[in-house]
């Protein structure tokens, strides 16, 4: 690879009611661009990662970022949609961009207003990024895909109810030391695995603690080639970044055991020339409970159905050997769909730049981010180390 991350910006995620998605994308690329102490006009592309499909009614969005300097104007600038992963899809374009020498300073931003609409027009919108003719056609939504996931999953190693509660709770806990966190409370084990008022089972057997948070929010990153990076104050540089598609329909892949995580996770670590236990921490895509504890096997922590001791055992914790989600994840800190990916390499950075405050892992040195569109369809993973921190 040849190019970092040099600067960024980060809107809290919710229910951010007095933004619209116009707002939040000038906000937080507004906040990249004075982080990285550039000019708006040495800006070469920009790239926008938005998902959208109808929760707001503008879907041509991709001149948006120059809302905020008319410096920005006439730059080439692109949206990128891959599901949950057109913040990564965008960010990956970025660096395409660099390493094709076309530019040295690309800006990329991520971007979601969910909350417009009511929730069962989320829901709806949402299942039209599974297969249509197969699964939302036939009345399936995302809880219910990942609720089948988990059934196929306890089917095969186990009733593990109460280990996904274990990462919830993990979650919310990193959650409440994120100031850019949707929910910033300590919900606790014993909340997390009742079944109550407060936490209902959303598709059996999951419940709302498993499930992410519908969203506002936007970040973005400036991305700079390495010879321009080492003149800069601060500066994480792409060791690795693997994308990879599996086929769509379900009916065509095992999809409980994440074939597709799997593999982009292989090709990142050899490209990057490590082992899973070389990394300081992981930000990983936790829609639900049940892909963290899949993603623990599919980036190589346990062999297959041993999951669950990551988690028991404490290596995913905030200080343990191996930190997953110190952010809260997509579970806490929020899933604004299009602004997800960006955020990942956003918190990423922050880690390995010495810059998150209390959810700060010790000594993060190596970094690795799992972002993942549809259920295991879109796979893209990176491995972040610090070049200036």
């Amino acid at each position: 690879m040849t190019a970092c991350i040099v600067g960024w910006g980060h809107t809290r995620f919710g229910r951010l009611e007095k933004h619209s998605l116009e707002s939040l994308i000038v906000s937080a690329v507004g906040e990249a661009i004075r982080d990285a102490e550039v000019e708006p006009g040495d800006i070469d592309a920009i790239f926008v990662g938005n998902m959208n499909g109808g929760l707001v009614p503008q879907n041509f969005i991709s001149s948006l970022p120059l809302q905020f300097h008319p410096d920005l104007r006439f730059k080439p600038a692109t949206r990128l949609e891959n599901a949950c992963a057109s913040g990564s899809a965008a960010v990956y374009q970025g660096l395409n961009y660099i390493e094709a020498g076309k530019g040295s300073l690309v800006l990329v931003v991520g971007a979601e207003k969910m909350t417009s609409v009511p929730g069962t027009e989320v829901t709806r919108v949402l299942a039209n990024a599974s297969y249509t003719p197969e699964e939302a056609d036939r009345g399936m939504t995302f809880p219910g895909i990942f609720a089948l996931i988990a059934e196929q999953y306890y089917a095969k190693h186990g009733d593990k109810s109460d280990v996904l509660a274990q990462i919830a709770a993990k979650n919310h806990y990193n959650g409440s030391l994120n100031p850019y966190a949707h929910i910033q409370k300590d919900l606790g084990f014993d909340f997390c695995r009742t079944v109550s008022e407060a936490n209902p089972v959303v598709a059996p057997p999951l419940r709302k603690t498993d499930c992410s948070t519908v969203a506002d929010g936007a970040a973005a990153v400036v991305l700079s080639d390495v010879r321009t990076a080492l003149g800069m104050r601060k500066a994480v540089f792409f060791r690795a970044a693997r994308h990879l598609n599996d086929f769509l329909p379900m009916s065509r892949r095992d999809v409980s055991d994440f074939e597709g995580p799997r593999l982009a996770w292989k090709k990142a670590m050899e490209q990057a020339q490590i082992g899973i236990r070389d990394l300081s921490f992981a930000e990983v895509h936790d829609c639900f409970t049940i892909a963290e504890l899949l993603t623990y096997e599919a980036m190589g922590l346990t062999p297959a159905g041993q999951g669950e001791r990551a988690i028991l055992e404490g290596w995913t914790a905030l200080r343990g050997s191996l930190p997953v989600n110190p952010s809260g994840g997509l579970k806490a800190k929020g899933h604004a769909i299009g602004a997800t990916g960006v955020s990942m390499h956003v918190m990423a950075a922050m880690q390995l730049t010495n810059r998150a405050g209390k959810f700060q892992v010790p000594n993060a040195a190596l970094g690795a981010v799992f972002n993942m569109g549809g259920a295991a369809v879109a796979n893209y993973v990176s491995i972040l180390e610090p070049l200036r921190a």
